[in-house]
Formats: C-alpha cells, sequence, structure tokens
C-alpha cells in the first residue's frame, strides 16, 4: 500500500507563543515536504491543506482556543484522509500540533473500525473538566481526552462516526513522562525504556488485537529534549532518534496501520535531516 503525504499546517490547538505570536509547529509539513520527505518514501501524492488563521482572543460559543476553527479544520482533514483511504493509501498526515488527530481519526472511522496508538511525551488528556474558567483551554492538549469523548461537544461529536472517535479500550498511550493519570493503558517513558522497543510493540499490538486497523499519533516530543529540543514542551527522559526507527518499524510493518500523523515539531535547520530519516527507515 503506497503513502500519500497529506500537509495539515496549522498551529490553531496551541497556546500563542511571546506577545501572542502563533507557534511555529505549522511550518513543519512544508519543511517536511521540501526537504525531499515526499520522494524519499515514494508517496503516490502530497496533499498540501491551507492555514488556518490564528487567533488569541475568545469565540463565541467555546472555551477553547480557536475552538471553531479547529473543528471547521478538522472535517476538512478528515475529508481528505478518507479520501486517501478510499483509494487504498495509507495517509501520512504531517502537521501542526495534536489536535490534527480529531481530523485524522474522524476521517479514518468513516473507512475502518480504527484503534490508537498514541505515541507522545504527555497523555494530552486535559479537559474542560480541569479547565480554569477564566482561561481558553487548548486542544493540542485536550487530544486524546477529544478523541475518546470528554469535553465539548464541539470537538467531541462528529458527522458519520458521533461520539467518541475511540473508546478507551481501543487506545493504548505510549511515552508518556509526565505520569498524568489517564483511564486507558498507558506505558510511559519508564516503563518502554526498560521494557525496550520491541516488546513495548508487542505489549501494544497485544492490547489492541480487537482492532483490525490501527492510526498511529506520533507527537515528536516523545523524543528525549537534548535529541530535540525544537517541540512544543520538550522533556526528558526521552527516546532516540533510533529508538523511535525501530518502534515505528516494528508498529508499521505488521501492516494494521492504517495511517500515521506527526505533529509538534517547530522547524529548525539542524534537525530536519535526522526527522526525515527516521521517518523513511521507520516506514519503509
Amino acid at each position: 500500500m503506497v503513502i500519500e503525504v497529506i500537509c495539515a499546517p496549522w498551529s490553531v490547538g496551541l497556546r500563542p507563543g511571546p506577545g501572542g505570536t502563533e507557534p511555529g509547529a505549522w511550518q513543519a509539513p512544508g519543511a517536511l515536504v521540501d526537504a525531499g520527505l515526499a520522494e524519499r518514501l515514494g508517496a503516490v501524492d502530497v496533499t498540501r491543506l491551507p492555514h488556518p488563521p490564528y487567533s488569541v482572543e475568545p469565540t463565541s460559543g467555546t472555551r477553547i482556543q480557536n475552538g471553531l476553527t479547529v473543528r471547521e479544520h478538522a472535517l476538512r482533514l478528515a475529508d481528505t484522509v478518507a479520501g486517501a483511504l478510499t483509494a487504498g493509501h495509507r495517509p501520512l498526515v504531517l502537521g501542526g500540533d495534536c489536535s490534527i488527530l480529531l481530523g485524522c481519526l474522524a476521517g479514518a472511522r468513516r473507512q475502518h473500525h480504527v484503534g490508537l496508538i498514541h505515541v507522545d511525551g504527555h497523555t494530552d488528556f486535559a479537559h474542560s473538566g480541569d479547565q480554569n474558567p477564566t482561561e481558553l483551554g487548548t486542544a493540542a492538549g485536550m487530544g486524546l481526552a477529544l478523541a475518546t469523548g470528554r469535553g465539548e461537544l464541539l470537538l467531541t461529536h462528529w458527522p458519520d462516526t458521533g461520539t467518541p472517535l475511540v473508546t478507551d479500550d481501543e487506545v493504548v498511550q505510549v511515552g508518556d513522562r509526565t505520569g498524568r493519570p489517564a483511564p486507558m493503558r498507558v506505558i510511559g517513558i519508564e516503563e518502554l525504556l526498560a521494557s525496550g522497543i520491541d516488546a513495548t510493540a508487542r505489549t501494544v499490538l497485544k492490547h489492541l488485537a480487537g482492532a483490525p486497523r490501527l492510526w498511529l499519533h506520533l507527537d515528536l516530543d516523545v523524543l528525549d529534549g537534548t535529541v530535540l529540543p525544537a517541540v512544543d514542551s520538550p522533556g526528558s527522559p526521552g527516546l532516540t532518534f533510533a529508538q523511535l526507527t525501530d518502534l515505528l518499524t516494528a508498529l508499521w510493518r505488521t501492516g494494521r496501520i492504517a495511517g500515521l500523523d506527526v505533529t509538534i515539531y517547530d522547524p529548525g535547520q539542524a534537525h530536519l535531516p535526522a526527522i526525515a530519516d527516521c521517518l523513511v527507515e521507520g516506514l519503509t
């Protein structure tokens, strides 16, 4: 099955940077494609979705930063992902921030009943129940909670699939370094490093044995901050590029991965080759 690259260049799920500036993660898809990633993967096509407008102001009807924009563009991404799967392609969605997961799952669910492998240095399980009522929440930090049906209907209820996009028992979270409780199976970074890559991959696949197809979410902040500091929330401990490549290989070669999204890289030329090499080696 050939890969179709989909660029989802948005940072609307993240808090603003200094002075109310838009975070730079939206630039990652273009940087990776311009560096030749699609050609190296033998991608059949590259689809570039538009860059959504970023606002620091509250939006009527939601307490989530850019909530209406996130939904609008998630639905557009869902159409694109569903189209790729209908064509018999494996979508590789390049983000952008972690809120692209919602559009990916919404699109994949139109074609398959999928489980979710959530590889991320954080559980992304904040939700409206945790939110300070005087502050805006961010969809990127709520991604896994929203995907499992927790939070505002704006970002939990989707055409053709309803709520949730995945149930708790259809998710394995891999790589969390925060220790934040979550109701799904979590393989924290310490457990991952102690067990090793192959054993972890087997555990993930066994837990999700009931789901014939799987969506793989990869937040690059699962890498150790000393290896890749150019992410929204770098930290330690984390994986090396070699370990991440091995994990991708172990999961991708099963043939069960319907598609993959890659998020949260804030481009810097010094890191582009290592990220591209990791993806190419892991997916081919």
